[in-house]
């Protein structure tokens, strides 16, 4: 175990932040972390048959849509979350005295009770692609039901639906 120097809490070996106050336990280097993609051959089905996500994730010959994203936040009367002028977002709760602030603050939605981690999740705008990352989060973020591995950038559609821990986000996307 080592003790947060900030609040004194005891974490786990190989932890990087306090899971209380959010400090940072280590000096990290950052050429320790690279995001994982998956190229156009992971998403070919079984049968060898086309697989919607590969085509949406394969470079298009003409120019990117323009596109625009929205998170309903469902259980709640579906508040709508505007994804726009910034290219990635990190999703999560804010704590007392934490140092490493979420850009979309999900604690108004019931996140600590819902299983939201401080820094829960990423979503990218890349081109006419909208891609989830899951930021190591205690609970887990899925997508339509399926779990996603921590630091890989998984693609997102609209009409899918993203839970982080238990709280359901709707993704709209909407061309320009």
């Amino acid at each position: 175990m080592i003790k947060c120097t900030r609040c004194q809490s005891e974490e786990l070996e190989g932890a990087l932040f306090c899971s209380e106050c959010g400090a940072q336990l280590v000096e990290m280097d950052s050429s320790a972390f690279m995001t994982a993609t998956m190229s156009q051959s992971e998403f070919v089905s079984p049968g060898g048959q086309s697989d919607p996500i590969a085509e949406q994730m394969s470079p298009s010959s003409g120019k990117d849509k323009d596109i625009r994203v929205y998170l309903l936040v469902l259980d709640h009367e579906g508040k709508r979350i505007e994804l726009e002028g910034r290219k990635e977002y990190s999703l999560g709760r804010i704590a007392e005295g934490q140092l490493i602030l979420p850009d979309i603050d999900l604690s108004d939605y019931d996140a600590y009770s819902q299983g939201v981690s401080r820094l829960h999740a990423s979503i990218k705008l890349l081109g006419s692609t909208v891609v989830v990352t899951d930021l190591a989060s205690s609970n887990g973020t899925r997508v339509n039901g399926q779990k996603i591995g921590k630091y890989v950038d998984y693609p997102l559609s609209g009409g899918d639906t993203l839970a982080l821990g238990k709280l359901q986000l709707k993704v709209i996307i909407e061309e320009k």
